[in-house]
């Protein structure tokens, strides 16, 4: 129920409380001013048409009687007419209030209303430099107005320094990484080099390719919590088609067979995050599956949504931990130093970016064994 309607409705309630006391007022008042007075229904005579009669015949009995009933009827007949016309009256009344009070609510609450489309601009197009900047009496709208700019100014602030502190991070932290593998890359590489050296270089190649990637992932769940997106169209199929060219050579190499089933899916938003999106449910798909496996992938539109399907073979997953395969670090049947597996933070990148995008994301297991994945993004017309 609307703020305007719960007003009119108060008014009208209002109107009719206090209506029905005027009006028990009023039946009193009436009922009151109608009673007989001491001796005025009792005179000495009474001098009618028919005669002069004096108190105690049988003529002044007849002609009191007359006049008692006759008071009696117009006092009924007048307390009945306050009653239907007075509740009339008042029960349109309360009608009329509702309109009144509804009309009166919308003048009132108009300068709210463009606050509220100021703000609903700002939150819808992700731009926190935005301001209400309402210019109006000082009154607790004003106040209000003021906060929330006040608001806005610390939040954009604080992304800011957020995305600041992702950029040195990374810089910060993938040089080093990369010094490291140039160096044990050369040291491997050297005539000189024994086998013990080379195999230590190949385990220390594939940890520090751990990192980073553990470092890549850990980056990008933090862009896709923390950024303001530049919703931009285009089309999920064609980050779909990219991300499956791309990752051909390792389904090839790993034996397992890619099924396209690629419709158009418009949609909006940063496609470079999408990609990421799509590249981690390919990579998982593949990755997480037995040799001679099977992965489908599936764009498609459906009424205000478009969907990615990413289908696989391999392992039987239990209902109890698809959840748990969304959340950081987390694998499935324990498998925790697989490095050639990823971070553990594939999943959960994806869940940010679609929350990020206004998306869903959800999982099921396949009977067969393996995991249906399915992306839902806002259609763009």
């Amino acid at each position: 129920m609307s703020i305007r309607l719960r007003f009119g409705l108060a008014c009208g309630g209002v109107f009719l409380l206090v209506g029905a006391l005027v009006l028990a007022g009023l039946y009193l008042v009436v009922r009151q001013t109608l009673e007989p007075r001491r001796g005025l229904m009792t005179p000495e005579y009474i001098n009618t048409q028919n005669g002069f009669f004096g108190k105690g015949s049988r003529g002044y009995e007849i002609t009191a009687e007359r006049a008692a009933t006759v008071r009696r009827v117009y006092q009924s007949d007048a307390l009945a007419n306050v009653r239907t016309y007075g509740a009339l009256i008042v029960l349109g009344g309360a009608v009329a209030s509702v309109g009144v009070g509804y009309g009166a609510a919308g003048w009132g609450l108009r300068p709210l209303r463009a606050v509220t489309r100021t703000a609903r601009r700002v939150a819808q197009g992700h731009d926190l430099t935005g301001r209400i900047g309402y210019k109006g009496s000082s009154d607790e709208l004003e106040e209000l107005a003021g906060i929330f700019d006040t608001m806005l100014g610390r939040l954009a602030r604080s992304f800011d320094g957020q995305r600041r502190f992702v950029a040195n991070a990374s810089h910060e932290l993938r040089t080093p990484l990369t010094i490291n593998r140039t160096l044990v890359d050369v040291a491997v590489r050297r005539p000189e080099a024994t086998d013990d050296v080379k195999r230590l270089g190949e385990s220390l190649l594939l940890v520090n390719a751990r990192h980073e990637r553990l470092i890549d992932g850990l980056l990008a769940l933090a862009e896709g919590e923390n950024s303001v997106l530049d919703r931009r169209p285009f089309d999920l199929t064609d980050v779909a088609e990219h991300v499956l060219d791309a990752v051909a050579a390792e389904a090839a190499e790993r034996e397992v067979t890619i099924h396209r089933l690629l419709d158009t899916a418009p949609t909006a938003g940063e496609a470079v995050l999408v990609e990421r999106l799509v590249q981690n449910l390919v990579e998982n798909a593949i990755r997480h599956n037995h040799v001679k496996g099977e992965v489908w992938v599936t764009t498609r539109q459906r009424a205000e949504q478009v969907e990615l399907v990413v289908a696989n073979t391999g392992l039987q997953v239990p209902p109890y931990e698809i959840e748990a395969i969304f959340e950081p670090f987390r694998r499935l049947h324990g498998d925790r130093l697989r490095s050639d597996r990823g971070s553990g933070l594939g999943l959960s990148i994806v869940r940010v970016i679609a929350e990020a995008h206004h998306g869903t994301v959800a999982a099921r297991p396949r009977e067969e064994g393996g995991l249906t994945i399915t992306v839902e993004l806002p259609v763009q017309h």
